[in-house]
């Protein structure tokens, strides 16, 4: 009975092997992969990382007009190594790893580049303002060649006050704008910079010997600052930190005007100094013998400046080499303006305005026959001034006939300007007047004033009081 029972076995495991069911195979197949990835994890080392795929979050950035409020088409935001251009709503989205704080610039063509830290920590979504350099107001006069005019601001009275700020001591100087900051001096030499958007104080800075007389200038991330105690103060925008300085040794009344880097000013001793920025050193000086209060004004290659010798100086930018000078029948307190081939001087002692061309020839003079401090603003053909006879003065630039003359009520000294068609001129009976520059019609009463009468940026402008500024917007 042994082999039989042993045949049967034998049979027994031939049948299952042949009938089993496909699945008993695929369990098999299951339990040898399973086998097989055991063996493979088991030659692992335990701490061995296990790589996830990381999934790309959008960010949203919105590009805002600084000035305007107006979203900006066509800018191009980058943030690390991705950028792209925003779209009509002024939106651009951006994949990023991780949301963290980024350094994030965004460039638009008639823009000044900007760069800020943004943080998508909280909200994925941003705002960064850019702000076109048109509508800007970085040095005394407007622009190198002191025009005391700003084309692209078009904000015309009546005017409503949005926002007031008292600044402590006299203001004899235009503040200057740049990015939605103004920078402005006092009596005493401090500088402070406004939020223009609502007049909050961001920082102060105090020179050590106090007293300043001059407009402070903006260049790059830098603003730079003439004292009445002979130095020239280099601070930081961001917070007014005192950068470097340089001592001249002698009153500094002349207004900065920064070319390619390099500053230019005249001061009380007669000397005119090109100071480089960069390097912190002296480019060129030159030694004229008389006291300068004026500012200088560039047309091409060409600086010119005014002296209490009376003489119009005009210099070769590159190396302060003389080119030729005129007299002016009187000191020149004041700075020149330079329009279409013209340079138009002032005269304290000789009491008139004169005209030359940039080549040195004599065009015209208009006597008021009394003091003439005030610098004049030149725009489309005309040309604005103040007297200390208390008259605003329009004349033709190309002859100097009167187009018209408005009284004030009180002495002029401080500069002409011209807004959107509108000139200016701040008086001694604490007003600022406004006159269409065409018609001659006061459209302008302002109850404060003294010397400077506006400046502004974008959409706002700032009426200069006796130690308070006015931000003034038009009234709808």
């Amino acid at each position: 009975m042994r082999p039989l029972a042993l045949l049967l076995v034998a049979a027994g495991l031939l049948a299952a092997g042949c009938g089993s069911r496909p699945g008993a195979v695929k369990t098999d197949a299951v339990k040898t992969v399973t086998q097989v990835q055991t063996v493979s994890t088991a030659h692992r080392p335990s701490d061995a990382p296990v790589r996830k795929a990381r999934r790309a979050h959008a960010v949203q950035v919105t590009v805002v007009d600084g000035d305007t409020d107006r979203r900006v088409r066509g800018a191009r935001v980058t943030i690390g190594k991705r950028s792209a251009r925003s779209n009509g709503r002024g939106v651009v989205l951006i994949p990023l790893l991780r949301r963290s704080s980024y350094l994030t610039s965004a460039t638009k063509d008639g823009y000044d580049d900007r760069t800020v830290r943004l943080s998508f920590r909280k909200k994925p979504q941003s705002t960064i303002r850019i702000y076109r350099r048109s509508l800007q107001w970085t040095m005394y006069g407007a622009d190198p060649h002191r025009t005391q005019s700003q084309a692209s601001l078009k904000v015309r009275p009546p005017f409503r006050v949005v926002w007031s700020r008292g600044l402590g001591s006299l203001i004899e100087f235009p503040a200057v704008v740049k990015d939605g900051v103004a920078y402005i001096g006092n009596s005493r030499g401090t500088i402070i910079a406004l939020n223009m958007r609502n007049g909050k104080i961001l920082w102060k800075h105090a020179t050590p010997r106090g007293k300043m007389a001059s407009s402070p200038a903006v260049w790059r991330d830098q603003v730079v600052v003439h004292g009445m105690d002979g130095h020239v103060w280099v601070l930081r925008r961001s917070d007014g930190r005192l950068l470097w300085h340089y001592t001249l040794g002698s009153p500094i009344e002349s207004s900065p005007v920064v070319i390619d880097g390099v500053d230019v000013f005249g001061a009380w001793n007669g000397t005119i100094t090109a100071l480089d920025l960069r390097t912190h050193r002296v480019g060129w000086r030159r030694h004229g013998g008389c006291k300068i209060t004026s500012s200088a004004a560039l047309a091409g290659s060409t600086l010119f400046i005014g002296d209490y010798c009376g003489r119009l100086l005009a210099l070769r930018l590159g190396n302060g080499a003389l080119r030729w000078t005129r007299s002016v029948n009187g000191r020149v307190y004041g700075t020149p303006a330079i329009s279409a081939g013209r340079v138009f001087v002032p005269s304290s002692t000789g009491g008139s305005l004169t005209a030359f061309s940039t080549r040195g020839s004599y065009l015209w003079r208009r006597s008021t026959g009394s003091y003439v401090y005030s610098s004049p603003a030149v725009a489309n053909g005309r040309v604005f001034f103040g007297s200390y006879n208390g008259v605003f003065y329009g004349l033709r630039a190309s002859d100097g006939a009167t187009l018209w003359a408005r009284s004030t009520g009180g002495p002029i000294s401080g500069a002409a300007a011209v807004v959107d068609g509108v000139a200016y001129a701040g008086s001694f009976a604490h007003r600022i007047l406004g006159v269409d520059a065409r018609s001659g019609r006061v459209v302008l009463n302002f109850p404060h004033g003294e010397y400077v009468p506006v400046s502004g940026a974008g959409r706002r402008l700032l009426l200069h009081g006796y130690s308070r500024v006015f931000a003034v917007v038009p009234k709808r």
